[in-house]
């Protein structure tokens, strides 16, 4: 079993050059303009027709570029943060420039303080590396209840999901109605049709602030105890709970009986 010491101290082998994110991975695909115009209609779409709305923001990039473009459609959506108490103080530092220029104050959700130590007290701050159960229960407390409080009374959310992403995410629609019927919310996924390439294009192409993790080849980036950097080749969220097997690699956010 793997300490905490020698996953958070894990080496990246695949870093070679001190390149940023920007350098390394703008490069916009041939319809990158379609795709734009889409996601734009998409968030537009959701504006007008799915009330209450949401952004779920976890401040990767793919959520930066959202937020953006919402901003820049004049449209007046709200975001979230789930603030797990084990992120990155890098993403927590983001966070605070985010909200320093936010025109519409950004809501924090963290963990029932007393839930998140009854947790602890009965099963550690490795408990992650020692079960996918323990690690799911840890999701759980610090992500999954947090977030049914954050989608209360709400219709629909906005989330940074793309197909591109991993096997599991290869069908995500730009907007999916699929679980309202069973008394679910409405997903949008605006990028669901994006590249990485695009992404960073974007990110580029309007100078946005990003967290610097993404420099250090973190594509995907989640709690600190359970992210790490990626080598050249490795999939996109092969940093997420990588001591696990790629079939248990979500933490419920997005897996739909999770979130009906």
């Amino acid at each position: 079993m793997p300490t905490t010491s020698s996953l958070l101290n894990t080496p990246h082998p695949g870093k070679t050059s001190p390149t940023s994110a920007v350098q390394r991975y703008a490069n916009a695909s041939a319809a990158f303009e379609s795709k734009l115009y889409d996601s734009t209609q998409t968030l537009r779409q959701a504006f007008t027709q799915f009330h209450p709305l949401i952004q779920a923001s976890s401040l990767g990039a793919e959520d930066i570029v959202i937020s953006h473009l919402i901003a820049s459609e004049g449209l007046d959506i709200p975001a979230f943060v789930l603030e797990t108490g084990a992120l990155h103080p890098e993403t927590v530092q983001l966070l605070q420039r985010v909200q320093a220029r936010a025109s519409i104050p950004i809501q924090i959700f963290r963990p029932e303080p007393l839930a998140l130590q009854r947790f602890l007290d009965a099963n550690g701050p490795d408990a992650m590396y020692r079960s996918i159960e323990l690690r799911k229960a840890c999701c759980g407390v610090r992500k999954m209840e947090p977030l049914s409080r954050a989608l209360d009374g709400q219709r629909a959310w906005i989330t940074g999901l793309r197909q591109e992403q991993s096997g599991a995410r290869a069908e995500v629609s730009l907007i999916d109605t699929s679980e309202e019927a069973s008394g679910g919310r409405i997903k949008c996924n605006p990028l669901a049709h994006w590249t990485w390439g695009d992404v960073w294009h974007y990110i580029a192409l309007h100078k946005l602030d990003y967290n610097p993790l993404h420099d250090d080849f973190f594509p995907s980036i989640g709690c600190a105890p359970c992210t790490r950097a990626i080598s050249d080749g490795e999939d996109f969220r092969a940093g997420r709970w990588w001591w696990e097997s790629e079939s248990a690699k979500e933490c419920g956010l997005h897996v739909k009986e999770a979130t009906a």
